[in-house]
This record gives structure tokens, sequence and C-alpha cells, in this order.
């Protein structure tokens, strides 16, 4: 009898049909439309984990690790704060814009959260503080709430968004001259 090879199927690349490559940063007129609809839902608790990553810009391990003590000195919100990176060991130090501030104090107030305690705690026993793939979920929802493509858009989304901003604004773009009428 004569072997004959066997024919295999092809497996399906990982990356078929999914996006690969960086995700795009919010545009201000995004960010607004998410903060904005957050304010009339009420939605003290997200509203306070959307102003923060888009000001911290830290890695969603580092923002659901984030405790009390890290942003509230004394009798308020700090208008800067210093957190060490864990995928880094380095220390990073980001400002607190008084919106978000005010966001803050307001979800730390309404749970009554002591310095000890994680912002973002978990509703489940076992963990202290809200998954990085809860955190996922929850960016994937204020994305699709404003109508965008949630494969577009993830959590390092908002990391780079703020950094974007800056640049645009400060960027050594050439002027553009209008030739006189």
């Amino acid at each position: 009898m004569i072997d004959l090879p066997q024919i295999v199927k092809a497996s399906t690349p990982w990356n078929k049909g999914k996006l690969i490559g960086q995700k795009p940063p919010l545009k201000l007129r995004e960010i607004w439309a998410i903060r904005i609809r957050l304010q009339l839902k009420k939605e003290t608790r997200e509203l306070a984990i959307f102003n923060l990553a888009i000001d911290s810009k830290l890695r969603s391990c580092d923002l659901v690790n984030l405790k009390v003590r890290d942003v509230y000195h004394g009798n308020g919100i700090a208008p800067r704060a210093m957190v060490l990176q864990q995928k880094t060991q380095q220390p990073v130090q980001f400002e607190i814009t008084e919106q978000t501030r005010d966001a803050l104090k307001n979800w730390i107030n309404h749970n009554q959260l002591r310095p000890e305690d994680y912002l973002f705690r978990s509703r489940i026993t076992s963990s202290n503080h809200i998954s990085t793939r809860q955190y996922a979920r929850i960016v994937h929802k204020w994305v699709e709430m404003i109508g965008l493509d949630t494969l577009l858009y993830g959590t390092h989304s908002l990391r780079r968004t703020k950094a974007t901003l800056i640049y645009r604004r400060t960027s050594d773009r050439p002027l553009r001259y209008r030739t006189p009428s």
C-alpha cells in the first residue's frame, strides 16, 4: 500500500478579522461626549475612573490599583499625584485637573472611602479592586455609548489621549499663511 501524505487543513491565523496595531486616542469631542453622558446619568464611579484615566495616563493595571491615599492628601484631592508603575517600577507623576478632583471627591464622599481603601473597589469579595478586564469592559461601554467602534478603542486609547492632545496643541507644525487679498 502506498502512503499518501495527509491533507491538513490550514489553521486560521490568530489575527484574522482582528485589528492589530495601536489603538487610536480619543478626540476632544469624544472625551466630552462620554463625560457629559456620564454626568447626565449620575455615574459617579465611572466619571471618576474616566477623568482619572485621561489625566493620569496610567496603564490599566496601575489605574485599578490606586488607593485613596494616592490621590487624597490632608483635606482634599491633591493637584498632583505620584505612583510607582507596576511594569517599569518607575515613579510617575501626573496632574489631577479640577474636573477630575471634583469627580474623585464626589466618588470618595459618596462611598465614604478611607485612605487605605482602593479607589475603585470590586463588588466581588475575593478581589480588592476592579480587575483590568472589568475596566476594559467599562471602557468598551463608554465607546459604544457614543457610537464608536469598540474594536478600534480600548484602555490604551485613554492612556494615549492626553499626550496626543498636548502634542497637537504644542507641536511645531508649520504656520499656514494666507496670501493677502
